[in-house]
């Protein structure tokens, strides 16, 4: 389904995570509106392209940017999807290349006077492809600090799509927050095998609650379900589930886009390349991902250390262990 919007919003998850989200925007606005296409792999209801979509939508808001975009896009359509949005004059091109990793780059090849940015697991190619990863690990991290402190059962589950770089860097930093602070404590990890499936990731997460688990991890959409249901607490990510879920979700690892968007489009209003990585523009130490949690949620001085090891990240003096291996 292909949408072009003037200021019409949808009814979105909303990321809660504004910082940095001026970054750039005096300049951009002073300019003509770039004119950007966003290209979604799932419907933008979907938590990851729901952080994207709405900073987008609040680009355009600004007159920063016009905005057309397509969601839903299989994988088998989204080249065809990425070259018609070049065709029609747009000048950058957003979107996920995790399921089209080589193809996206030969269309970026065919169209140099075009920017691409999209989420990636690979490399920047060229001029004009670049790629960004979700790198909101450090909340997560932060975030298991707590869940380490709150475990009665010394169990806690995480449920992912599949094991990409990305994803088992975002479970296991969530784990090694766990065990900084309770290493007895126990991670089962289930991976539902597709971006956004909610009945299935509910699923999951009851398996991992009848095998033991007394708090779950959340990457995908669907966990706080099965928590919920189940009378247990659950910890989301990207975009601040609370409200949802009040009595269930007292903890996010949250993400924005916004700043990585600022990034690419300063680039494109100056003509530079943009074939490079902007993942480091949505660390925490950038202003681009954060903790959000509920206080008094966690023992009080689970919150101390919690806060105090925030500040060690932002300060650059802690840095959350990237490993992207497949959790066991």
């Amino acid at each position: 389904m292909t949408h072009d919007i003037k200021f019409s919003r949808r009814s979105l998850l909303a990321t809660g995570l504004v910082l940095g989200s001026g970054l750039f925007a005096p300049t951009l606005r002073a300019a003509a509106p770039i004119k950007v296409a966003g290209i979604h792999g799932s419907p933008v209801e979907n938590a990851w392209n729901s952080v994207l979509h709405k900073a987008m939508q609040d680009a355009a808001a600004e007159g920063v940017i016009e905005y057309v975009f397509s969601e839903g896009v299989s994988g088998t359509d989204y080249a065809r999807a990425m070259r018609e949005y070049a065709e029609q004059g747009n000048q950058l091109i957003i979107g996920e290349a995790y399921a089209v990793e080589t193809e996206a780059r030969e269309v970026a090849a065919d169209y140099p006077e075009t920017a691409f940015v999209l989420g990636s697991s690979g490399k920047e190619s060229g001029d004009n492809f670049g790629v960004f990863g979700t790198w909101n690990h450090d909340g997560a991290y932060l975030a298991g600090m707590l869940v380490g402190k709150m475990t009665k059962s010394n169990i806690v589950g995480a449920v992912g799509a599949m094991p990409i770089p990305e994803v088992n860097m975002l479970i296991n930093a969530f784990g090694e927050g766990v065990k900084a602070v309770n290493p007895d404590a126990k991670l089962l990890v289930s991976f539902i095998g597709t971006f956004f499936d909610p009945p299935k990731a509910r699923e999951a997460g009851l398996a991992q609650i009848d095998a033991g688990a007394d708090i779950l991890f959340g990457e995908r959409i669907g966990t706080a379900d099965a928590a919920k249901e189940r009378g247990i607490k659950s910890v989301g990510s990207l975009i601040d589930y609370t409200p949802r879920y009040p009595e269930t979700v007292f903890a996010n690892a949250l993400w924005g886009f916004r700043p990585i968007l600022n990034a690419a489009l300063a680039d494109v209003a100056a003509g530079k390349p943009v074939g490079k990585d902007y993942t480091a523009f949505g660390l925490l130490k950038e202003g681009g991902s954060d903790i959000a949690y509920v206080q008094g949620a966690a023992p009080s001085d689970a919150e101390a250390a919690m806060e105090a090891k925030r500040e060690e990240i932002k300060a650059g003096t802690f840095e959350v262990p990237r490993n992207m291996d497949e959790p066991k």
